[in-house]
């Protein structure tokens, strides 16, 4: 009996136990109730195993349910892995790459990889969107980019990426030389940052709706724009964190000045940065190749 499990079988398992309800996982699958309750009644026959302890209004998982779905999880992430790969392997090079780059990634690293790309693959037409937060991921989940270049947003499980690490990025609080924060001495209250304006990139999407990262104070300027950030700084609109090597020559010549937050600690202040694809089209051959010069540029810089 347990060579007829079949895939389908424990992708209505996973859905039922994510969404805490047959009827749940009926509408995120878009078939009746009835279809999950008989498909899980059926694996579960097969399995000899009660996946859930049904005795309640909302059906629960039982220990065996519990540990079982951990290995459906794998199953079905092979499958899709595996999936992918063939498809990949069908469709050989990309007609086009496309590829969402965090606005905060460091330019002079992708240009050294773009340059790279362009002798590599110089047939190969590239098209790159600079964006931020949620505005990165959207392009890959909707597969307007094959690959995004994400740092500002944190991932979550349940967007369906795989995800590769591509360096630590350094960032810093900075605020113009000439700002009333800057009298105050590296050591700043967060009261005291709260009663100026911080300076924040906002997002296109709507993947970060209601959310903020790394705002402090309620007095926000939002911009779309790293580099209208950066200009607002130098004109002491506010302060605000930032990629610290955008801002080392500022810092360097005394027209910005750092500041520490307070009972911040300092392990916050690095941004990992990850190559992100759809488990389902992962990168083609030009792809692949963009994604291991990232990290081979940013493991010759001490950066990785």
């Amino acid at each position: 009996m347990l060579e007829a499990v079949s895939i389908d079988q424990l992708r209505t398992f996973i859905a039922a136990a994510d969404e805490g309800s047959f009827s749940a996982a009926g509408r995120k699958l878009r078939r009746a109730q009835s279809v999950v309750s008989q498909t899980l009644a059926n694996l579960e026959k097969q399995l000899e195993v009660t996946l859930f302890d049904r005795s309640a209004r909302y059906p629960r998982l039982t220990d065996q349910g519990k540990a079982l779905l951990v290995q459906a999880r794998v199953v079905v992430d092979g499958m899709g892995t595996f999936k992918a790969k063939a498809r990949t392997l069908a469709e050989g090079l990309e007609p086009e790459l496309s590829v969402a780059i965090d606005v905060m990634y460091p330019m002079p690293m992708l240009t050294e990889v773009v340059g790279g790309f362009r002798e590599a693959y110089g047939s190969t037409p590239l098209r790159l969107h600079v964006e931020a937060l949620g505005a990165v991921v959207q392009p890959v989940l909707d597969g307007i980019c094959r690959i995004g270049i994400i740092g500002s947003l944190p991932l979550t499980p349940e967007l369906g990426l795989d995800a590769e690490k591509i360096l630590e990025l350094p960032m810093i609080t900075v605020v113009a030389a000439g700002h009333p924060l800057a009298r105050h001495g590296k050591q700043v209250a967060i009261k005291e940052l709260g009663a100026h304006v911080q300076l924040v990139l906002t997002d296109r999407s709507t993947l970060t709706a209601g959310k903020d990262f790394g705002v402090l104070s309620p007095q926000t300027w939002r911009l779309a724009d790293l580099g209208a950030k950066h200009a607002f700084l130098l004109a002491g609109f506010g302060w605000g964190h930032m990629p610290a090597p955008l801002v080392q020559a500022d810092i360097k010549t005394g027209r910005l000045v750092r500041i520490f937050p307070e009972n911040i600690p300092q392990s916050s202040a690095v941004m990992g940065m990850f190559a992100i694809y759809r488990k389902d089209a992962p990168p083609g051959p030009a792809g692949r190749w963009f994604i291991d010069c990232l990290k081979k540029h940013a493991s010759h810089r001490g950066t990785g």
